[in-house]
């Protein structure tokens, strides 16, 4: 059975202190490099707030509002 996985961030988590240079994590779920952002964030830039979205591939699909 699928799982509906609600990511409320639109953008990475930046981690300074880690390495020499900053990491960045993914917290939309979309990257393929998880945990490391890959920029699929850019995505859900015109999301409206509140609604939910599925992403397969690169298709986005809008949810009823009782999700």
């Amino acid at each position: 059975m699928p799982r509906l996985v609600k990511h409320e961030a639109t953008g990475p988590l930046k981690l300074d202190a880690i390495e020499k240079f900053p990491v960045f994590l993914c917290m939309c779920g979309l990257s393929k490099n998880k945990p490391y952002c890959d920029g699929s964030h850019k995505k859900t830039r015109d999301e409206e707030p509140g609604q939910v979205y599925v992403y397969e591939d690169q298709v986005r699909v809008k949810l009823p509002k009782e999700y």
